[in-house]
Protein backbone atom coordinates (compact mmCIF):
# COMPACT_ATOMS: atom_id res chain seq x y z
CA UNK A 1 0.00 0.00 0.00
CA UNK A 2 1.32 3.48 -0.91
CA UNK A 3 2.55 5.68 1.92
CA UNK A 4 0.24 8.58 1.01
CA UNK A 5 -2.78 6.30 1.00
CA UNK A 6 -1.78 4.88 4.38
CA UNK A 7 -1.34 8.35 5.90
CA UNK A 8 -4.71 9.49 4.55
CA UNK A 9 -6.43 6.38 5.89
CA UNK A 10 -4.87 6.81 9.34
CA UNK A 11 -5.79 10.51 9.51
CA UNK A 12 -9.37 9.92 8.45
CA UNK A 13 -9.72 7.06 10.93
CA UNK A 14 -8.37 9.22 13.77
CA UNK A 15 -10.82 12.04 13.04
CA UNK A 16 -13.72 9.59 12.98
CA UNK A 17 -12.70 8.25 16.38
CA UNK A 18 -12.09 11.66 18.04
CA UNK A 19 -14.81 13.86 16.55
CA UNK A 20 -17.13 13.08 19.48
CA UNK A 21 -14.63 14.61 21.91
CA UNK A 22 -14.48 17.81 19.84
CA UNK A 23 -18.28 17.99 19.63
CA UNK A 24 -18.58 17.44 23.40
CA UNK A 25 -16.09 20.25 24.02
CA UNK A 26 -18.07 22.61 21.78
CA UNK A 27 -21.33 21.58 23.42
CA UNK A 28 -20.01 22.25 26.96
CA UNK A 29 -18.64 25.69 25.97
CA UNK A 30 -21.97 26.54 24.34
CA UNK A 31 -23.86 25.53 27.51
CA UNK A 32 -21.60 27.71 29.69
CA UNK A 33 -22.09 30.76 27.47
CA UNK A 34 -25.83 30.11 27.30
CA UNK A 35 -26.09 30.02 31.12
CA UNK A 36 -24.06 33.23 31.39
CA UNK A 37 -26.39 34.88 28.88
CA UNK A 38 -29.57 33.74 30.66
CA UNK A 39 -28.39 34.97 34.06
CA UNK A 40 -26.94 38.21 32.70
CA UNK A 41 -23.33 37.54 33.64
CA UNK A 42 -21.94 40.16 31.28
CA UNK A 43 -18.57 40.54 33.01
CA UNK A 44 -17.83 36.84 32.96
CA UNK A 45 -17.74 36.52 29.14
CA UNK A 46 -14.14 37.73 28.85
CA UNK A 47 -12.93 35.45 31.65
CA UNK A 48 -14.72 32.51 30.06
CA UNK A 49 -13.05 33.25 26.74
CA UNK A 50 -9.62 33.02 28.42
CA UNK A 51 -10.58 29.65 29.88
CA UNK A 52 -11.95 28.45 26.54
CA UNK A 53 -8.80 29.39 24.59
CA UNK A 54 -6.53 27.95 27.27
CA UNK A 55 -8.46 24.67 27.26
CA UNK A 56 -8.43 24.69 23.46
CA UNK A 57 -4.64 25.15 23.41
CA UNK A 58 -4.00 22.22 25.76
CA UNK A 59 -6.59 20.18 23.89
CA UNK A 60 -4.78 20.72 20.59
CA UNK A 61 -1.45 19.77 22.18
CA UNK A 62 -3.02 16.64 23.67
CA UNK A 63 -4.61 15.65 20.34
CA UNK A 64 -1.31 16.18 18.51
CA UNK A 65 0.57 13.92 20.94
CA UNK A 66 -2.27 11.40 20.91
CA UNK A 67 -2.33 11.40 17.09
CA UNK A 68 1.41 10.70 16.89
CA UNK A 69 0.95 7.75 19.24
CA UNK A 70 -2.08 6.57 17.23
CA UNK A 71 -0.17 6.98 13.96
CA UNK A 72 2.78 4.93 15.24
CA UNK A 73 0.54 2.08 16.37
CA UNK A 74 -1.34 2.02 13.07
CA UNK A 75 1.91 1.99 11.10
CA UNK A 76 3.09 -0.97 13.15
CA UNK A 77 -0.15 -2.80 12.37
CA UNK A 78 0.16 -2.08 8.65
CA UNK A 79 3.71 -3.47 8.66
CA UNK A 80 2.48 -6.56 10.51
CA UNK A 81 -0.20 -7.11 7.85
CA UNK A 82 2.45 -7.06 5.11
CA UNK A 83 4.26 -10.00 6.69
CA UNK A 84 3.46 -13.58 5.65
CA UNK A 85 2.43 -14.51 9.17
CA UNK A 86 1.12 -12.15 11.86
CA UNK A 87 2.98 -12.66 15.11
CA UNK A 88 1.92 -11.25 18.48
CA UNK A 89 5.40 -9.93 19.16
CA UNK A 90 5.20 -7.76 16.02
CA UNK A 91 2.02 -6.03 17.17
CA UNK A 92 1.95 -2.74 19.14
CA UNK A 93 2.15 -2.87 22.90
CA UNK A 94 -1.19 -3.67 24.53
CA UNK A 95 -3.01 -0.65 25.98
CA UNK A 96 -5.99 -1.61 28.08
CA UNK A 97 -8.07 -4.71 28.68
CA UNK A 98 -9.93 -4.50 25.37
CA UNK A 99 -6.76 -4.68 23.26
CA UNK A 100 -5.44 -7.48 25.47
CA UNK A 101 -8.57 -9.53 24.82
CA UNK A 102 -8.33 -8.86 21.08
CA UNK A 103 -4.75 -10.10 21.01
CA UNK A 104 -5.71 -13.25 22.91
CA UNK A 105 -8.44 -13.93 20.36
CA UNK A 106 -5.94 -13.31 17.55
CA UNK A 107 -3.47 -15.76 19.06
CA UNK A 108 -6.18 -18.43 19.35
CA UNK A 109 -7.14 -17.89 15.71
CA UNK A 110 -3.48 -18.14 14.68
CA UNK A 111 -3.13 -21.45 16.53
CA UNK A 112 -6.29 -22.79 14.89
CA UNK A 113 -5.02 -21.72 11.47
CA UNK A 114 -1.68 -23.42 12.06
CA UNK A 115 -3.46 -26.60 13.16
CA UNK A 116 -5.71 -26.49 10.08
CA UNK A 117 -2.75 -25.98 7.73
CA UNK A 118 -0.88 -28.87 9.35
CA UNK A 119 -3.87 -31.17 8.91
CA UNK A 120 -4.33 -29.95 5.34
CA UNK A 121 -0.66 -30.61 4.49
CA UNK A 122 -0.89 -34.09 5.96
CA UNK A 123 -4.02 -34.91 3.96
CA UNK A 124 -2.49 -33.48 0.82
CA UNK A 125 0.64 -35.57 1.35
CA UNK A 126 -1.50 -38.67 1.86
CA UNK A 127 -3.34 -38.00 -1.40
CA UNK A 128 -0.08 -37.40 -3.26
CA UNK A 129 1.42 -40.59 -1.84
CA UNK A 130 -1.70 -42.51 -2.85
CA UNK A 131 -1.63 -41.22 -6.43
CA UNK A 132 2.08 -41.98 -6.67
CA UNK A 133 1.55 -45.51 -5.35
CA UNK A 134 -1.49 -46.06 -7.59
CA UNK A 135 0.37 -44.90 -10.69
CA UNK A 136 3.31 -47.19 -10.00
CA UNK A 137 0.98 -50.11 -9.29
CA UNK A 138 -1.14 -49.60 -12.40
CA UNK A 139 1.99 -49.83 -14.54
CA UNK A 140 2.32 -53.52 -13.63
CA UNK A 141 -0.96 -54.68 -15.23
CA UNK A 142 -0.32 -52.30 -18.16
CA UNK A 143 3.07 -53.95 -18.76
CA UNK A 144 1.46 -57.40 -18.41
CA UNK A 145 -1.22 -56.52 -20.97
CA UNK A 146 1.44 -55.30 -23.37
CA UNK A 147 3.31 -58.59 -23.05
CA UNK A 148 0.09 -60.53 -23.67
CA UNK A 149 -0.53 -58.53 -26.83
CA UNK A 150 3.01 -59.22 -28.01
CA UNK A 151 2.57 -62.94 -27.31
CA UNK A 152 -0.66 -62.94 -29.33
CA UNK A 153 1.12 -61.22 -32.20
CA UNK A 154 3.90 -63.82 -32.07
CA UNK A 155 1.30 -66.61 -32.10
CA UNK A 156 -0.23 -65.12 -35.22
CA UNK A 157 3.10 -65.19 -37.00
CA UNK A 158 3.89 -61.54 -36.30
CA UNK A 159 0.78 -60.31 -38.11
CA UNK A 160 -0.76 -57.44 -36.15
CA UNK A 161 -4.45 -57.10 -36.95
CA UNK A 162 -6.26 -53.77 -37.03
CA UNK A 163 -8.09 -54.70 -33.84
CA UNK A 164 -4.85 -55.62 -32.11
CA UNK A 165 -3.33 -52.29 -33.12
CA UNK A 166 -6.35 -50.46 -31.71
CA UNK A 167 -6.00 -52.38 -28.45
CA UNK A 168 -2.34 -51.41 -28.28
CA UNK A 169 -3.16 -47.77 -28.86
CA UNK A 170 -5.80 -47.71 -26.11
CA UNK A 171 -3.38 -49.40 -23.73
CA UNK A 172 -0.80 -46.73 -24.52
CA UNK A 173 -3.35 -43.99 -23.79
CA UNK A 174 -4.16 -45.58 -20.41
CA UNK A 175 -0.47 -45.56 -19.56
CA UNK A 176 -0.14 -41.90 -20.55
CA UNK A 177 -3.14 -40.86 -18.46
CA UNK A 178 -1.67 -42.70 -15.47
CA UNK A 179 1.63 -40.92 -16.04
CA UNK A 180 -0.17 -37.56 -16.22
CA UNK A 181 -1.77 -38.28 -12.83
CA UNK A 182 1.68 -38.97 -11.38
CA UNK A 183 3.14 -35.70 -12.70
CA UNK A 184 0.09 -33.77 -11.50
CA UNK A 185 0.50 -35.22 -8.00
CA UNK A 186 4.19 -34.30 -7.95
CA UNK A 187 3.75 -30.77 -9.29
CA UNK A 188 3.65 -29.04 -5.90
CA UNK A 189 6.92 -30.72 -4.91
CA UNK A 190 8.56 -30.18 -8.28
CA UNK A 191 11.47 -28.14 -6.89
CA UNK A 192 12.67 -31.11 -4.82
CA UNK A 193 12.53 -33.41 -7.86
CA UNK A 194 14.60 -31.33 -10.29
CA UNK A 195 18.00 -32.29 -11.64
CA UNK A 196 19.37 -29.62 -13.96
CA UNK A 197 21.93 -30.34 -16.63
CA UNK A 198 22.72 -29.21 -20.15
CA UNK A 199 20.47 -31.15 -22.56
CA UNK A 200 20.11 -31.49 -26.31
CA UNK A 201 16.44 -30.63 -26.90
CA UNK A 202 16.45 -32.42 -30.26
CA UNK A 203 17.27 -35.72 -28.54
CA UNK A 204 14.42 -35.18 -26.09
CA UNK A 205 12.05 -34.57 -29.02
CA UNK A 206 13.24 -37.71 -30.82
CA UNK A 207 12.56 -39.80 -27.70
CA UNK A 208 9.04 -38.37 -27.48
CA UNK A 209 8.38 -39.11 -31.16
CA UNK A 210 9.58 -42.71 -30.76
CA UNK A 211 7.39 -43.11 -27.68
CA UNK A 212 4.27 -41.88 -29.50
CA UNK A 213 4.99 -43.82 -32.68
CA UNK A 214 2.36 -46.38 -31.63
CA UNK A 215 -0.29 -43.67 -32.11
CA UNK A 216 1.37 -41.84 -34.98
CA UNK A 217 1.74 -44.81 -37.33
CA UNK A 218 -2.00 -45.45 -37.47
CA UNK A 219 -2.94 -41.77 -37.74
CA UNK A 220 -2.14 -41.44 -41.43
CA UNK A 221 -0.50 -38.05 -40.80
CA UNK A 222 2.70 -36.82 -42.38
CA UNK A 223 5.65 -36.01 -40.17
CA UNK A 224 8.58 -33.68 -40.67
CA UNK A 225 11.36 -32.92 -38.22
CA UNK A 226 14.08 -30.61 -39.45
CA UNK A 227 17.60 -30.66 -38.09
CA UNK A 228 18.00 -27.97 -35.47
CA UNK A 229 20.31 -27.13 -32.60
CA UNK A 230 18.60 -26.14 -29.37
CA UNK A 231 20.33 -26.62 -26.04
CA UNK A 232 18.86 -25.99 -22.61
CA UNK A 233 19.92 -26.21 -19.00
CA UNK A 234 16.88 -28.09 -17.78
CA UNK A 235 15.48 -31.18 -16.14
CA UNK A 236 15.26 -33.79 -18.88
CA UNK A 237 12.43 -35.80 -17.29
CA UNK A 238 10.08 -32.85 -16.78
CA UNK A 239 10.87 -31.24 -20.12
CA UNK A 240 10.27 -34.61 -21.82
CA UNK A 241 6.82 -34.69 -20.25
CA UNK A 242 6.03 -31.24 -21.69
CA UNK A 243 7.19 -32.21 -25.19
CA UNK A 244 5.18 -35.44 -25.02
CA UNK A 245 2.03 -33.59 -23.94
CA UNK A 246 2.35 -31.08 -26.78
CA UNK A 247 3.00 -33.87 -29.30
CA UNK A 248 0.03 -35.82 -27.89
CA UNK A 249 -2.28 -32.81 -28.34
CA UNK A 250 -1.07 -32.36 -31.91
CA UNK A 251 -1.98 -35.98 -32.68
CA UNK A 252 -5.28 -35.74 -30.84
CA UNK A 253 -6.61 -32.70 -32.69
CA UNK A 254 -5.16 -33.29 -36.17
CA UNK A 255 -7.27 -35.37 -38.54
CA UNK A 256 -5.48 -34.61 -41.79
CA UNK A 257 -2.25 -33.02 -42.94
CA UNK A 258 0.65 -33.52 -40.59
CA UNK A 259 2.96 -32.43 -37.82
CA UNK A 260 6.22 -30.52 -38.19
CA UNK A 261 8.93 -29.92 -35.59
CA UNK A 262 11.68 -27.37 -36.09
CA UNK A 263 13.88 -24.72 -34.50
CA UNK A 264 12.56 -21.18 -34.68
CA UNK A 265 12.86 -17.57 -33.63
CA UNK A 266 10.64 -15.89 -31.05
CA UNK A 267 7.80 -15.43 -33.54
CA UNK A 268 7.79 -19.11 -34.50
CA UNK A 269 9.48 -18.64 -37.89
CA UNK A 270 11.82 -21.42 -39.02
CA UNK A 271 15.44 -20.92 -38.03
CA UNK A 272 17.94 -23.42 -39.33
CA UNK A 273 20.92 -24.42 -37.24
CA UNK A 274 21.26 -22.91 -33.78
CA UNK A 275 17.99 -21.67 -32.29
CA UNK A 276 16.48 -20.62 -28.98
CA UNK A 277 12.94 -21.83 -29.62
CA UNK A 278 11.35 -25.16 -30.51
CA UNK A 279 8.11 -25.28 -32.49
CA UNK A 280 5.68 -28.20 -32.70
CA UNK A 281 3.25 -27.31 -35.47
CA UNK A 282 0.18 -29.19 -36.66
CA UNK A 283 -2.50 -28.72 -39.29
CA UNK A 284 -5.32 -29.62 -36.93
CA UNK A 285 -8.60 -27.99 -36.03
CA UNK A 286 -6.92 -25.06 -34.26
CA UNK A 287 -8.06 -23.06 -31.24
CA UNK A 288 -10.62 -20.28 -31.12
CA UNK A 289 -9.18 -16.81 -30.50
CA UNK A 290 -11.49 -16.34 -27.51
CA UNK A 291 -10.13 -19.54 -25.93
CA UNK A 292 -6.42 -18.77 -26.37
CA UNK A 293 -6.00 -16.57 -23.26
CA UNK A 294 -7.37 -19.36 -21.04
CA UNK A 295 -5.82 -22.54 -22.48
CA UNK A 296 -3.27 -22.76 -19.64
CA UNK A 297 -5.92 -22.58 -16.90
CA UNK A 298 -6.48 -25.77 -14.94
CA UNK A 299 -9.63 -27.57 -16.03
CA UNK A 300 -10.32 -25.27 -19.00
CA UNK A 301 -11.31 -27.34 -22.06
CA UNK A 302 -12.53 -24.64 -24.42
CA UNK A 303 -14.75 -25.05 -27.47
CA UNK A 304 -12.68 -27.88 -28.96
CA UNK A 305 -12.63 -29.85 -25.74
CA UNK A 306 -16.40 -29.63 -25.42
CA UNK A 307 -17.04 -30.57 -29.05
CA UNK A 308 -14.47 -33.34 -29.35
CA UNK A 309 -14.88 -34.62 -25.75
CA UNK A 310 -11.15 -35.38 -25.67
CA UNK A 311 -9.78 -32.69 -23.42
CA UNK A 312 -9.20 -32.99 -19.67
CA UNK A 313 -8.06 -29.40 -19.19
CA UNK A 314 -4.96 -30.63 -17.34
CA UNK A 315 -2.30 -31.23 -20.01
CA UNK A 316 -1.56 -27.64 -21.05
CA UNK A 317 -1.95 -26.47 -17.45
CA UNK A 318 0.81 -28.87 -16.41
CA UNK A 319 2.95 -27.80 -19.36
CA UNK A 320 2.72 -24.11 -18.46
CA UNK A 321 3.42 -24.76 -14.77
CA UNK A 322 6.43 -26.96 -15.51
CA UNK A 323 7.92 -24.63 -18.14
CA UNK A 324 7.59 -21.63 -15.83
CA UNK A 325 9.30 -23.45 -12.96
CA UNK A 326 12.07 -24.58 -15.30
CA UNK A 327 12.54 -20.90 -16.31
CA UNK A 328 11.43 -21.70 -19.87
CA UNK A 329 8.49 -20.30 -21.82
CA UNK A 330 5.54 -21.77 -23.70
CA UNK A 331 3.35 -19.88 -26.14
CA UNK A 332 0.57 -20.92 -28.52
CA UNK A 333 -0.33 -19.43 -31.90
CA UNK A 334 -3.42 -20.90 -33.52
CA UNK A 335 -5.98 -20.30 -36.27
CA UNK A 336 -9.23 -22.29 -36.30
CA UNK A 337 -9.25 -24.75 -39.20
CA UNK A 338 -5.60 -24.12 -40.10
CA UNK A 339 -3.62 -25.53 -37.19
CA UNK A 340 -1.62 -24.67 -34.10
CA UNK A 341 1.95 -23.73 -33.27
CA UNK A 342 3.27 -24.42 -29.80
CA UNK A 343 6.49 -22.47 -29.21
CA UNK A 344 8.79 -23.63 -26.41
CA UNK A 345 11.41 -21.05 -25.49
CA UNK A 346 14.88 -21.56 -24.02
CA UNK A 347 16.25 -18.04 -24.48
CA UNK A 348 18.28 -18.03 -21.26
CA UNK A 349 20.04 -21.21 -22.33
CA UNK A 350 20.89 -20.16 -25.89
CA UNK A 351 24.46 -20.84 -26.98
CA UNK A 352 26.46 -17.71 -27.54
Amino acid sequence: MEQTKINFQIGRSYLKEKYKIVLAYGFIVTVFFLIAFLYGYEQIYLNMLYAVFLTLFFGVVFLAVDFLRYYGRCRTLFLALEQEEVRIENLPEVMGLQESLYQELLEEMRQEKRKFLTEYDEKKKDITDYYTMWTHQIKTPIAALRLLLQDDDAGEGGQCSRRRQAEREELFKIEQYAEMALYFARLDNLSSDLLFRRCDVQEIVKQAVRKYSVLFLSSGLSFQMEEFEVWAVTDEKWLSFVVEQVFSNALKYTNQGGIAIYGADEEGNRQHGQASYLVIEDTGIGIRESDLPRIFERGFTGYNGRMERKSTGIGLYLCEQIMRRLSHTIRVISTPGRGTKVILGFVQQAIE
